[in-house]
C-alpha cells in the first residue's frame, strides 16, 4: 500500500507476499505433426492450414477423418493406398513380390495414394503420447491410376514442398510444440527434403522451443549392401546449421497399426477387380464360387452385400487372395519411426523425465524391421568422422525384440550437444526460466530484484536435481546462479536496462558406452 494514497482516519489493512514467483517446468513432450489428413473441418469450419491442439486420437478423428457412415454401414476408410501387381521376367531384387502360377509379380504402389501422417498420428497414440499440434496442410490427392517402377523409391506428386513449409512457418507462432515431426517429407524427392529438413533445423534454432524428428528416405525398403548410400545422402542434405537441434532414426518400422479389415480388394489395381480375377481365378484352375462373388462385385443389385462381406467372401473362397492381401497389409504398415519415437519420448518424459535418454525401450506396435543391422552397421551410423552427424538406428536383439538403440543428435561429434536428451532438457530449463523471468520485466533493476530472480530459479533447479535431472553430490554441485552488479552486470548495462542472469548446469548424460574391465589374479590361501 502506498501511503501517499490514504486521506481517510481509519485502519488499513496493508498485505504483502511471503513468498517468491516461481518457476513452473514447460511441457517437454509436445509434438506438432505436419503433413496431409483425410480431411480438415469441424462443425462447419475449415482447419486446412490453422494449428489444432488435440489431447488424444479421438479428438484428432473429430476434426481431421471421415465421419463414419450411419450403422449397419462399415466405418469410413481414412487411408487407402493403392497397389499393382506387376508381373516380372525375373525374380525382383526386392521381397516385395508374390509367385503366382510360377510367375513373379511385384507388389508395387500407386505413388500418388501414399501417405504416412494419418498412421503416424495413430502410432504416437500407441505409444503413449498426449497433447499434440496438428497442422494440416490438404488432404489426399487423385491417385495416379498406375503403379512406379518396382524398386524405385515412393515419391508423392501429391505431397508439395511449399505445402509443408507453409505448415513448418505456421509453427513460428507456436511455442508450445517440443518436436517438429513431418511423416510426408520422405515422400518428396531428395532436393526437396532437404530443403525441408535445412528450413526445419532452421526454424528450431530461432524458436529455441523444439527439437526435430526425421526420418531417412531409402529406410523404407533398404538394400542390404548399398543402404549407406541412403544414409550419405541424408547426411548431405541435413546441412551445417541447427545440427544440434535435429536428430534422425533409421530404417523405418514394420507395424501392426493397419489391420486386414482396412486392407481389401478396393485397394488392388484402383478396385478395378476385372485385372484382379485372371490371378484369383485363373482359367486353368477356375473357381465356381470365386467366380459368383467376384460376378457381383462387378455387377451390384438391389440386394449386394458391403465391401467388408465381398471382403470376407473372397478371403474364404481363395487362399491366394487371401495371401496378396496379407503380403500388401504387411507393405503398407512399413512406416517411419518418427510418429512411434514421439510417442516414446512422451512416456519417458512423463515416468522418468526429460533428461532420461529414450533409447534401450522398445515401439509398441513394431514388429519388424525391413534391415537388421549389425553392430559393425551401426557404428557408422553413430560416429561419422567426417561430417560428425550421427543417426540412431532401431535394431533387432535376439530375445529381446525390436530397440531404439541411440539417443543422439545430428551433431555428433560436438561434447555439449551431441546427446538428444541433454539437449531437450536444456531446452525445458532456459524456456521455464525465460517464461518466469516475465513477472520481472519492467521492475527496479536492484538488488532486491536480483535476489529474487536467483532465489526464484535456485528453487526451481534444486527440484531438478533432487528429481535427477542434474548431477551433483550437493545442489552447489549441480548448478550455480549469480545475478548482480560487479559479477554479471556493470553500469553501464544497468544504465541500459539490462538485468543478466548466469546459470550454469551440470547436465546429465547418458551412459552410451559401459566398459568392464576384467583382470585375473592368483589364488590366494583362505
Amino acid at each position: 500500500m502506498n501511503l501517499s494514497t490514504i486521506f481517510t482516519p481509519g485502519v488499513y489493512i496493508n498485505e504483502q507476499n511471503a513468498f517468491p514467483n516461481s518457476v513452473v517446468p514447460v511441457a517437454t513432450a509436445v509434438p506438432a505433426f505436419i503433413g496431409y489428413t483425410p480431411q480438415a473441418s469441424y462443425e462447419g469450419k475449415s482447419y486446412t492450414n490453422v494449428p489444432v491442439k488435440v489431447s488424444s486420437f479421438a479428438e484428432f478423428q473429430a476434426i481431421f477423418c471421415y465421419p463414419d457412415p450411419a450403422p449397419p454401414a462399415p466405418p469410413a476408410k481414412q487411408y487407402a493406398p493403392q497397389y499393382y501387381l506387376v508381373q516380372q521376367k525375373t525374380k525382383p531384387t526386392d521381397k516385395d513380390y508374390l509367385v503366382i502360377g510360377g510367375a513373379y509379380y511385384s507388389i508395387v504402389a500407386d505413388p500418388n495414394t501414399i501417405y504416412y501422417l494419418y498412421n503416424s498420428i495413430r502410432l504416437f497414440y500407441q505409444n503413449g503420447g498426449g497433447d499434440a499440434y496438428i497442422v494440416s496442410v490438404g488432404t489426399y490427392g487423385p491417385p495416379s491410376g498406375k503403379p512406379c517402377n518396382p524398386g524405385d523409391q515412393i515419391v508423392n506428386p501429391n505431397v508439395l514442398l511449399n505445402d509443408l513449409m507453409g505448415g513448418l512457418a505456421l509453427l513460428l507462432n507456436e511455442e508450445e510444440p517440443t518436436m517438429y515431426i513431418c511423416p510426408e517429407a520422405t515422400l518428396l524427392s531428395i532436393s526437396d527434403n532437404a530443403t525441408l529438413m535445412q528450413e526445419m533445423l532452421l526454424q528450431c534454432t530461432q524458436m529455441q522451443t523444439a527439437v526435430a524428428i526425421f526420418d531417412i528416405i531409402g529406410g523404407r525398403n533398404p538394400d542390404p549392401i548399398l543402404y549407406t548410400n541412403d544414409i550419405q545422402t541424408f547426411r548431405n542434405n541435413t546441412g551445417s546449421q541447427g545440427l544440434n537441434y535435429g536428430t534422425a532414426y533409421y530404417p523405418f518400422v514394420g507395424t501392426t497399426i493397419m489391420q486386414p479389415g482396412d486392407i481389401d480388394y478396393t485397394n488392388l489395381f484402383g478396385g478395378d477387380t476385372k485385372q484382379l480375377a485372371p490371378l484369383i481365378n485363373p482359367a486353368t484352375s477356375p473357381s465356381t464360387s470365386v467366380a459368383t462373388i467376384l460376378n457381383n462385385i462387378q455387377t451390384p443389385s438391389a440386394a449386394s452385400l458391403t465391401v467388408t462381406q465381398y471382403n470376407n467372401a473372397l478371403t474364404n473362397a481363395s487362399t491366394l487372395y487371401s495371401t496378396i492381401i496379407k503380403h500388401i497389409l504387411s507393405i503398407a504398415n512399413v512406416l517411419p519411426p518418427s510418429g512411434g519415437m514421439a510417442g516414446v519420448i512422451t512416456t519417458i518424459d512423463n515416468a522418468e523425465g526429460v533428461w532420461e535418454a529414450p533409447a534401450n525401450t522398445s515401439i509398441v506396435g513394431v514388429t519388424s524391421l525391413p534391415i537388421k543391422l549389425s553392430e559393425s552397421q551401426q557404428a557408422n551410423l553413430n560416429v561419422d568422422a567426417i561430417t560428425g552427424k550421427s543417426i540412431n538406428a532401431i535394431r533387432f536383439f535376439n530375445g529381446l525384440g525390436i530397440l531404439v538403440w541411440g539417443a543422439r543428435t545430428l551433431d555428433g561429434n560436438s561434447l555439449d550437444w551431441k546427446y538428444l536428451p541433454v539437449r531437450r532438457t536444456m531446452i525445458m530449463l532456459e524456456q521455464s526460466c525465460k517464461l518466469a523471468a516475465h513477472a520481472y520485466v519492467f521492475q527496479p533493476n536492484v538488488k532486491n530484484t536480483w535476489e529474487a530472480v536467483k532465489s526464484m530459479i535456485s528453487s526451481f533447479l534444486t527440484s531438478i536435481w533432487k528429481d535427477g535431472g542434474l548431477q551433483g553430490a550437493t545442489a552447489s554441485d549441480a548448478f550455480s546462479v549469480d545475478c548482480g552488479l560487479g559479477t554479471t552486470m556493470t553500469s553501464d548495462d544497468i544504465l541500459n536496462g539490462f538485468m543478466n542472469v548466469m546459470v550454469k548446469v551440470a547436465v546429465v548424460h547418458p551412459a552410451e558406452f559401459i566398459v568392464i574391465t576384467f583382470q585375473q589374479q592368483m589364488a590366494t590361501s583362505s
